[in-house]
């Protein structure tokens, strides 16, 4: 098998915390993609996906709400606060949408889901992109996670 260097050491950079972090945003991916996919079904006229896109829904807030504790906990052991910031602007998002979605307001919940699926992929694409370990500063202090 063959692997680029920079892969191979982002992977040996990265703290247990950090793959925690990664697998919990990788499952709010998966799910949330799926949330389009059942909107759609629905709107050619089968009428159950409104049901699977409501169960989805709760699902995703769900895991959106495990990734922020997931996030705290990388704060707070990596002493990296952008993974937080982020997860906490997608669940807000979310949750707005979310309740948006129960009002029937789809002026706000469409193009406020299609702004948080990218906003979630992005987070994605971030957080498998670079090693999650420890700020630079934070080992200078003589702080070990």
């Amino acid at each position: 098998m063959v692997t680029s260097s920079l892969g191979s050491a982002a992977a040996h950079r990265t703290r247990p915390t950090g793959w925690a972090f990664r697998a919990v945003v990788s499952a709010h991916v998966v799910a949330i993609v799926g949330q389009p996919v059942f909107a759609g079904v629905y709107l050619t006229g089968d009428f159950d996906s409104l049901r699977r896109h409501a169960v989805g829904a709760d699902v995703v807030t769900s895991i959106g709400y495990l990734q922020a504790i997931v996030a705290i906990i990388v704060w707070v052991r990596l002493r990296q606060a952008w993974p937080f910031l982020a997860t906490m602007a997608v669940v807000a998002a979310e949750t707005v949408q979310y309740f948006a979605g129960l009002d029937g307001a789809l002026w706000l919940h469409i193009p406020l889901g299609v702004m948080t699926v990218a906003a979630l992929v992005v987070q994605f694409i971030a957080v498998w992109r670079r090693p999650l370990q420890r700020s630079t500063r934070a080992q200078g202090e003589g702080l070990d996670a």
